[in-house]
């Protein structure tokens, strides 16, 4: 079988002009906005939203590249889609699409295609294609979605290897089909209009409908069955009009713990009400008791959509919210599209509205270049970072007051040159305070963020990582902590590194020290032991380092206590080098600049077992998290008085 020969343009069904040349060095994406319903009219056709990485294709001379969505090269790292894409029957061609690893269902998973890269064990990646750009010297660019994707098809019908394969679109409509990719566990639909020629960048003519939408609703009453005197069957929610008057939403089911539940309807008793908050209560059922609340709960769900009358559809529980006013709590909608351009929203919503030239407030800042996307492995904008900051300040400062910091900042994005910054330098950085300079003499000043707006302005300057000092302002030479950082044998299964930080906890409960974990965000895991800052940098570091070789003399074909990838091999490496003074440690709830953008996350050592991965709190996942939590992973950690005695000293084999 031969391969499609540019003398022969009758394949192009509305050919476009000659290009003078091979195909483009590189051409950027089109992207789909976020609409909060299916567009109407029009000659729209419907693919699975895949959850996966775009990657574009550009074949010149029969030999394949591969990109990423920011242009980097990525054929490397996945020989077996290069070994595909140079078989098809073209001499060059320009293909945009998705790599997914399918699940033993055949749902793309996207945690097993992060360890696909993580392990550099790539042969399980397929690609799905879903349009042409470019094909035998004609760009295609300027013909309508329909002719592209026809012309793709005939091309992927020649094609036998599973490595690739078409995006069928779907006849179904829409809602159907965003319903059927629920049911699924898909992420949603894409939607394309296929009367449009492909345009680089974010257009309204490619649209994404997601199958969850999510926010807070005010909890009107609840119901149980009826005649019964405990438990809860589901709650009334509802969302405040423009008049203040509360309209009921729709219902849901809680599937309370039987200590949540005590502490719901404890709650609830307290709020009781004789008569509906709504001015439109549901009508009522037989087999249910209907008990009224004055509206102050708050609760957040996800749902897969609005009905016409206003309820939502096929909802899910979260987590009592406890931070918002629940006068505040309105119906959340999506920007929608119309001429091509989202509408303003009008002053009274919750959303961000975009300033000139795409910048928008945050806190009170102005956020430039807020699409700028800073992990292209999984498409993470600085408005998500940003807003993630702002979200998470309650829980993050305490764990930041006053500590200088070490700053890793990413102005091109994860995968571009990172910068590590601990002094203002030229740039000013709003809410940053900066100590006194005699706290660290012959150097220029330590800085802080003690404030939301810190937080807030660091994300804005492109700051990803927040590293720590393990000591607080304005004693510096006393260190309030030690840290212990699990580092592993990449090679070692996630297993060996919760056996090594159960072992750990064990030696320092022992000798009689209490600690706390975290995940790193990366690889493993952060153990923290509080001190009452009595001994200085040297006897702790020391007093760390002594536990660290404990550890590996006590356990030495788990453990090392020497740097360096050799001396890990097969082992975990306790590295105590992070208690020198001016030494930081990635700080608790901060972002990691690394392919997933992780979070260090604190949790209870009653948690250790279900913890999966030194990354598995993403940022969203993080701030769901803090939000549901009822107590303190970390409960006693401020309160917690102790310090290294020479008993301890002994017990690890110091002199």
């Amino acid at each position: 079988m031969g391969r499609w020969s540019r003398a022969n343009p009758a394949r192009v069904a509305a050919r476009a002009d000659q290009s003078e040349g091979g195909p483009p060095a590189l051409i950027q994406p089109q992207l789909a906005t976020l609409v909060d319903r299916p567009p109407k009219g029009g000659d729209w056709s419907y693919e699975i939203k895949f959850d996966g990485y775009r990657v574009m294709t550009r074949i010149e001379g029969g030999v394949a590249t591969i990109f990423t969505r920011n242009g980097h090269d990525w054929t490397e790292r996945m020989p077996r889609l290069a070994d595909a894409c140079n078989a098809l029957q073209v001499d060059d061609a320009w293909l945009d699409g998705e790599a997914v690893v399918l699940d033993s269902s055949g749902q793309p998973d996207f945690n097993a295609l992060q360890n696909a890269f993580d392990r550099r064990s790539t042969a399980e990646i397929v690609m799905f294609v879903f349009d042409l750009l470019w094909l035998n010297g004609t760009d295609l660019r300027e013909q309508p979605l329909r002719t592209r994707r026809a012309l793709l098809r005939e091309l992927m019908a020649q094609h036998t290897s599973d490595a690739i394969r078409f995006s069928e679109d779907f006849p179904q409509d829409p809602v159907s089909l965003v319903a059927s990719a629920c049911k699924m566990k898909l992420e949603g639909i894409i939607g394309k209009r296929g009367d449009a020629p492909y345009r680089s960048g974010r257009s309204a003519t490619w649209v994404k409908i997601k199958c969850y939408l999510r926010q807070e609703f005010v909890v009107g009453g609840f119901t149980r069955a009826r005649g019964a005197r405990s438990g809860v069957h589901s709650l009334l929610l509802g969302v405040h009009e423009k008049d203040g008057s509360l309209r009921y939403a729709g219902g849901v089911r809680p599937y309370f713990s039987s200590r949540a539940a005590t502490a719901f309807v404890a709650r609830a008793n307290a709020v009781r009400s004789d008569s509906a908050p709504f001015y439109n209560p549901p009508k009522p059922e037989k087999e249910r008791d209907y008990l009224w609340l004055k509206p102050s709960i708050v609760v957040e769900c996800s749902f897969l959509e609005w009905t016409p009358g206003g309820e939502v559809r096929h909802s899910v529980f979260h987590a009592v919210r406890d931070d918002k006013p629940a006068a505040t709590v309105t119906e959340e909608a999506m920007v929608p599209i119309e001429g091509g351009e989202p509408v303003e929203v009008d002053a009274g919503s919750t959303r961000e509205v975009p300033g000139p030239k795409g910048s928008l407030k945050i806190a009170g800042l102005r956020i430039t270049n807020a699409q700028r996307v800073m992990d292209e492995v999984t498409g993470h904008t600085k408005r998500e970072l940003v807003e993630y900051y702002a979200a998470i300040a309650e829980w993050a400062l305490p764990h930041l007051h006053n500590r200088p910091l070490a700053l890793v900042r990413a102005p091109d994005g994860i995968q571009g040159e990172l910068f590590f910054q601990k002094h203002s330098e030229r740039a000013s950085i709003p809410g940053i305070e900066e100590l006194p300079a005699e706290l660290h003499p012959r150097h220029p000043p330590l800085l802080v963020a003690n404030t939301p707006e810190a937080l807030v302005g660091l994300a804005q300057m492109s700051v990803v990582e927040l590293h720590t000092w393990n000591a607080v302002a304005p004693d510096l030479e006393r260190p309030d902590r030690i840290i212990f950082d699990l580092d592993p044998d990449p090679a070692l299964p996630w297993t060996a590194m919760l056996e090594a930080a159960e072992l750990l906890k064990v030696v320092l409960d022992e000798i009689g020290l209490r600690s706390f974990p975290k995940t790193s965000g990366g690889k493993g895991f952060h153990i923290v032991v509080p001190l009452t800052r009595r001994q200085g940098w040297n006897e702790t570091k020391a007093f760390a380092h002594a536990v660290a070789r404990h550890m590996a003399k006590v356990v030495p074909q788990r453990f090392s206590a020497v740097l360096g990838p050799k001396n890990r091999v097969g082992k975990i490496f306790i590295d105590y080098l992070r208690n020198s003074r001016g030494a930081s440690t990635v700080a608790a709830f901060s972002v990691r600049a690394r392919s997933g953008m992780g979070v260090s996350m604190p949790f209870s050592w009653d948690e250790l077992k279900q913890v999966t991965r030194g990354d598995e709190w993403t940022m969203r996942k993080a701030v769901e998290r803090q939000r549901s939590l009822r107590a303190d992973p970390w409960h006693g950690y401020w309160q917690t008085r102790q310090g290294v005695t020479a008993t301890m000293r002994r017990a690890v084999g110091m002199d």
